[in-house]
């Protein structure tokens, strides 16, 4: 597939090349438009659970992110963005009026149109004089009518209710309606909203359950893109930015939230501005970083802060999008417009509310087009990612646990793997393939991980996960809901404090069978690694005084390019993207691919184990289209009422980076694996 001229070749310096990479994307729409203008349809077959309407609305609305930006701006160039106004006047006067045949539909409950009100309102708010004012009468008449319709409806209780709160804004600051109609509404939004609240300015995506409260059980616990770049730290942060006279409190809470929350978000990162992929519509790829574009246009500042400076905010949001344009290769259709997918087009990760136009959530980023060249943020000097400039010995700077979302980052500077251990993140509500996308153990920006096909254990893919059959490999089940709320956990190593985290789940609900499983994140003396102890055990008298089990572990997947057996590391092994080789032994596995090692070992030495490279069905994983997975089996495991059975794994990876690796040095690493003695494994119990 081609890249897109103008975004795939982008340097991403300056502010002339983000609007460039605008011109670019908003230019393979332009001829899917309707005559009418106001909805955008792309040439492609697939549905989402909504309807056709608003499915084309999504293409007509997501993109006016950006080109609302640039005509917020005072020096709007004659550019494709100016011809695209022109269109987006004309299609939001057709797509408000009942009778024209491009109307959109009156707002329902529970739609999809509450969505795309939105990026419209958004456009209203901070450019009234192109979008508001060349309407008509009538026209406007309508939009109020359209706008107005969100009010009274049922809508989830997560970051939807910032489109109710952004529309009756608009409705009241650019449409005349007197805010006495609409303030009800807004503060019964805010009211919902503040319950999301988990402290360091994180938010959950909806309300974070903590069991034993009643009616908890309709919850989940959900902190991913969503939290920030995607909309609730995003939508927050435009707030900012049209309330800062009407409601100077939220507003100031709003400010130290985000500052708060710069200061961990950037950990979500590399060096290089990757991402790592974790949790729901990530089809909407660049808009990752979108929380940087908000922070900006808003301009929380603070210099005394390095994380939220005008140098630092501008660094990485440009350095991600260098990394996207770097590998966008395969992300484009022929025609230039985006696919549904990551790196490559993929229908097994999207959502079932995806349709054809709503990688355009991605426009988000260009938000910061707003802000003229002369600004702060385009005129300051990038500041270099932390980790970039950080001592070897600086292991603190590169392994964090963020107690909000239950997460620890890592990225050891003695280590060559930027990644997350996960614990206790869950998703309740009807998502395809929750469980990869919020339950794995850990989650990569250099390995992404990857989602089912189907139930057969190489349509499981399942890599940074235990999966556990008690049918003999006809059904498997992995992590998903965990009972009862994390715990962190505090190791001693060599006079060293390590904070790990540990969850308790059960594969089956209807079982007897239940897992406490405590992740140890990288340290100076496994800088390459990270560890998994799993205390498995039957938790209830059942029908059954044992369980018969088996499990298959697996550590990051990862493609592999001519990939053969290996008995031993041979002595001309290097790591290369020229390279590849797999390793299975009794007790271990490894894969030597482009992007790096992957690998894991039993550390119990227990017996009955066998290392296996399992190839999983292609396209599951989101980076690669072919990928392997490094795996320890267990074909036969018992589990006895009331005896404890403890199976714990080292997982190795390194990912290719500017350090090259030696097979000298890959031999060392490999041979690093962790230690952990008896009295370590009871201090984590």
């Amino acid at each position: 597939m081609p890249p897109l001229r103008g975004f795939s070749d982008n340097n991403f310096g300056d502010r002339n090349d983000a609007l460039l990479a605008t011109n670019a994307l908003i230019g393979s729409l332009e001829s899917y438009f309707s005559p009418g203008n106001a909805r955008v349809q792309l040439p492609v077959c697939s549905g989402a659970h909504f309807d056709e309407t608003a499915a084309q609305l999504e293409g007509f609305a997501r993109p006016i992110w950006a080109v609302a930006a640039v005509a917020k701006s005072s020096d709007l160039p004659d550019s494709k963005v100016s011809a695209y106004i022109h269109r987006l006047v004309e299609g939001i006067a057709n797509g408000v009026n009942p009778d024209h045949p491009e109307y959109w539909g009156t707002i329902g409950d529970w739609d999809q149109r509450m969505v795309e009100a939105e990026p419209i309102s958004f456009a209203l708010l901070i450019a009234p004089k192109t979008f508001y004012e060349p309407l008509s009468e009538q026209g406007r008449s309508h939009l109020v009518q359209w706008l107005s319709g969100l009010n009274g409806k049922l809508m989830p209780p997560n970051n939807w209710r910032w489109f109710r709160i952004f529309s009756n804004l608009a409705l009241s600051r650019v449409c005349g309606v007197p805010y006495d109609d609409v303030e009800e509404h807004i503060e019964a939004d805010f009211v919902v909203l503040d319950q999301f609240e988990l402290g360091d300015g994180w938010s959950g995506d909806g309300i974070w359950r903590k069991d034993g409260i009643p009616n908890q059980e309709f919850h989940g616990r959900q902190a991913d893109y969503y939290s920030g770049s995607f909309a609730i730290q995003f939508s927050q942060l435009l707030y900012c930015i049209i309330a800062d006279d009407s409601d100077p409190s939220r507003v100031s809470r709003y400010r130290q939230h985000a500052k708060d929350f710069a200061s961990q978000f950037w950990r979500f990162f590399d060096e290089d501005g990757a991402a790592i992929p974790f949790g729901r519509s990530l089809t909407y790829r660049f808009a990752m970083g979108a929380f940087y574009a908000a922070f900006a246009l808003a301009k929380c500042y603070d210099p005394s802060n390095r994380y939220t400076s005008a140098g630092f905010v501008k660094g990485m949001l440009l350095r991600h999008l260098r990394w996207w344009a770097e590998h966008s290769s395969n992300m484009f259709a022929a025609d230039g417009t985006l696919t549904i997918g990551y790196l490559y087009p993929n229908m097994f990760m999207c959502e079932d509310y995806n349709s054809p136009q709503s990688p355009y959530w991605a426009m988000k980023i260009f938000v910061v087009l707003a802000l003229e060249a002369s600004d702060e943020f385009w005129t300051a000097d990038e500041i270099p990612h932390p980790l970039s400039t950080a001592p070897d010995d600086s292991s603190s700077v590169g392994v964090e646990l963020l107690p909000a979302p239950s997460q620890i980052l890592c990225n050891h500077p003695r280590g060559q793997h930027h990644f997350m251990l996960s614990s206790g993140q869950f998703c309740v509500w009807p998502l395809k393939a929750a469980e990869a996308k919020y339950s794995k153990f850990a989650y990569s920006s250099a390995f992404a991980f990857s989602v089912p096909t189907g139930g057969l254990l190489t349509q499981l893919a399942p890599d940074s996960t235990l999966a556990i059959s008690r049918d003999d490999g006809q059904t498997w089940a992995t992590r998903w809901e965990t009972i009862g709320l994390p715990l962190i956990k505090l190791l001693s190593i060599h006079g060293m404090e390590i904070k790990c985290l540990q969850s308790v789940w059960r594969p089956w609900k209807a079982g007897d069978i239940e897992i406490t499983t405590t992740l140890v994140p990288p340290c100076d003396e496994w800088p390459d690694w990270h560890v998994r102890i799993h205390r498995i055990r039957c938790y209830k008298q059942g029908p059954l005084h044992s369980e018969h089990l088996r499990l298959v572990e697996g550590a990051f997947a990862i493609e592999a390019k001519q990939p053969r057996l290996m008995s031993q590391l041979d002595e001309d092994l290097t790591v290369s993207s020229q390279y590849g080789g797999t390793l299975e032994t009794a007790n271990s596995s490894m894969i030597i691919g482009s992007a790096g090692v992957s690998g894991l070992k039993d550390l119990t030495a227990s017996g009955g184990i066998e290392g296996k490279i399992l190839k999983s069905d292609s396209n599951t994983n989101l980076m690669e289209p072919r990928a392997l997975i490094p795996t320890l089996q267990r074909d036969k495991l018992e589990v006895y009422l009331d005896k404890e059975v403890v199976v714990v794994t080292g997982v190795f990876a390194i990912a290719n980076g500017k350090k090259g690796l030696s097979r000298e040095e890959l031999v060392r690493r490999w041979s690093q694996q962790p230690h952990l003695t008896e009295s370590i494994l009871n201090e984590l119990k």
